[in-house]
């Protein structure tokens, strides 16, 4: 049996508004003296300096006032520019790593590119796409959100390894999660030159690049203090958003084919919202029809460790919370939460703080944190290297949350 903390004091929480008026904050990465870089989805890639100011490097097609565009980059629908991590290296090698919807290959792509930032930080060069071929959905289908650019993942991180790991999404695409080739509904993990991590243990056949797999649109992943274990956050299909701690080379057991664990055909191919996908239903039916982690079909899949009540609010990114200014804090993972009310599900806007057994087979206390200001889709967590924890918010800001002593 899980062994978890008694009830704790919840710190109480001051906030200051960072940036304001931006377009869809993605997503954030911090240098240690504070360069903050974020990614607008439809815009494009910025920095503000320790100063304040702002320097926009790198546009998207249609976007203006940055130091250089890249014309391939677009947005639509839930895609477009999303994540962003800094090389561990960078005060040696200036790398930087971003993740965008790119109309380079046929039908699009979403693509992980490799760039340098100039000395004065007013610009970037030399873009590597190391990963060309994780899938997009190039066309509407018949299902609630249905349009192009649905479910791409998007977040970027390094790990403590020393490897990239990014998230991806199953693009509204029945056969894409449990594909051994197709790099949607995947983790994956690899070097700075895109190619598999050594020690990547996919089963046999699939491609190395994948870490984890049976995804369905991952948009968080954090790395648990003391052992450095990844942790995702996932979107639920109208039911049961996850938290998982993952397994190397584990299936998360989404699986939403038509014609698999008794279920018939699907609208276009995907049964991800069924049955009945244009109505609310009962999220507990929904489930015991489409599960988000089928252990019937899988029982050797990886078990989430918290399903927020069986309910699908849009959980996004994850941060753990380490440092003792966060008191009894200190370790939990901060998960943002979008806030989606369909079928009479409550929108819950809101960060959880939520802590983690050992084992990473289930959470014990879940805190909302108490916000001191109002509540917006938060799309992005980020400890900053002074210990706060940074939130963009898709109503355009990014605000900086510290505990106060």
């Amino acid at each position: 049996m899980a062994c978890f903390s008694s009830v704790v004091a919840a710190p109480k929480v001051a906030h200051e508004t960072v940036l304001s008026n931006l377009d869809n904050p993605w997503d954030m990465a911090f240098l240690p003296d504070g360069t903050m870089f974020f990614t607008e989805k439809c815009h494009g890639l910025s920095v503000r300096l320790p100063s304040g100011k702002v320097n926009k490097l790198l546009g998207m097609k249609d976007s203006k006032g940055y130091a250089s565009t890249a014309r391939d980059l677009f947005c639509e629908g839930q895609a477009g520019m999303q994540g962003v991590a800094v090389d561990p290296d960078f005060s040696k090698n200036r790398q930087i790593y971003v993740y965008s919807t790119s109309d380079k290959s046929a039908s699009g792509s979403n693509r992980l590119m490799r760039m340098k930032v100039n000395s004065g930080f007013s610009g970037v060069s030399g873009r590597t796409d190391i990963i060309d071929d994780v899938p997009y959905k190039p066309k509407a289908t018949n299902h609630p959100f249905g349009g192009p650019g649905a479910h791409n993942g998007g977040r970027v991180r390094f790990g403590p390894d020393g490897y990239i790991y990014l998230t991806t999404g199953d693009t509204h695409n029945g056969k894409v999660p449990q594909s051994p080739t197709l790099l949607g509904g995947k983790v994956l993990r690899v070097d700075r030159d895109g190619k598999a991590a050594s020690g990547n243990k996919p089963p046999k056949g699939y491609d190395k690049r994948i870490y984890t797999y049976g995804h369905r649109n991952v948009q968080g992943i954090a790395f648990r203090p003391g052992d450095g274990t990844p942790v995702v956050a996932e979107h639920g299909p109208w039911h049961s958003d996850e938290i998982t701690v993952l397994k190397n080379g584990g299936n998360a057991g989404w699986d939403p084919r038509p014609n698999v664990a008794g279920r018939g055909d699907c609208p276009n191919g995907y049964c991800g919202y069924m049955p009945n996908q244009m109505e609310g239903v009962n999220p507990m039916e929904r489930a015991k029809y489409m599960p988000m982690t089928d252990l019937k079909t899988y029982p050797d899949a990886m078990r989430p460790a918290w399903v927020n009540k069986g309910l699908s609010q849009g959980t996004s990114s994850a941060a753990f919370l380490t440092g003792k200014q966060w008191g009894d804090w200190n370790g939990r993972l901060a998960v943002g939460i979008l806030g989606i009310g369909f079928g009479g599900t409550p929108v819950g806007h809101r960060i959880d703080v939520i802590e983690l057994s050992k084992d990473g087979m289930s959470a014990g206390e879940v805190i909302p944190m108490s916000l001191p200001m109002a509540s917006g889709r938060f799309r992005s967590v980020v400890q900053g290297p002074d210990g706060s924890l940074y939130a963009a918010v898709d109503e355009g800001a990014i605000f900086k949350l510290t505990p106060r002593s």
